[in-house]
């Protein structure tokens, strides 16, 4: 059976130049977008040869799939740290503030990274549009469990719907993304956090 670069042992020098090559698309595609980032641009960023690059990646689609894969574990990363040990409200009010804080930096620009690359490649390529999906799963499922873990601390009435709550969140955060990047101005995203924030604040045990 032929071997594929999904299944081929790496050295560690061809490891190294796999991930400068995926590290390199993914800003180059978090900036630009994936439509607009060629191999060619890879390439040149990467510092590495056409030969190089098919050695690893068959074609776009791979590496586009592994820029995904990226940019799900750098973002569920940055969010583990906040959300594993979530168990009360003002921890999601820093958690909201800290996103703000952070899209603020960048006045903005280019959004939500996860939610960028679902916007690109949700409706052309189904493996990519999986690891999105999963990625967000997970992502909701960390705001789940601090709701639930509120719930076992008598902060958060029994009968709330923790997994509703937390869709609605993500959903309100990725909104919030969109209409920030498009207006410049942080005010959408704010708002949107804070009216998603308000009604988990009406299940609250006072």
């Amino acid at each position: 059976m032929k071997r594929t670069s999904q299944t081929r042992r790496l050295t560690a020098r061809g490891a190294a130049t796999r991930a400068r090559i995926v590290e390199a698309a993914a800003n180059l595609m978090y900036i630009r977008g994936v439509n607009a980032t060629t191999l060619d641009d890879v390439r040149a960023a990467s510092g590495t040869s056409k030969s190089q690059l098919y050695q690893h990646f068959a074609d776009k689609d791979a590496l586009v799939r592994a820029v995904v894969g990226l940019w799900a574990k750098r973002v569920l990363d940055r969010e583990e740290q906040h959300l594993e040990r979530l168990n009360s409200f003002s921890g999601l009010q820093r958690w909201r503030s800290a996103l703000v804080q952070l899209n603020s930096v960048q006045n903005g620009r280019y959004g939500c990274a996860l939610g960028s690359m679902a916007n690109e490649v949700a409706d052309h390529d189904e493996e990519a549009r999986a690891i999105v999906a999963a990625g967000f799963a997970r992502w909701q499922q960390l705001i789940a469990n601090g709701l639930r873990r509120m719930q076992d601390n008598g902060k958060l009435k029994p009968d709330a719907d923790a997994d509703h709550l937390a869709i609605g969140l993500i959903a309100a955060l990725q909104g919030g993304y969109l209409l920030t990047q498009t207006t410049r101005d942080m005010k959408p995203m704010e708002v949107a956090l804070d009216m998603a924030l308000s009604q988990i604040k009406t299940h609250l045990i006072e």
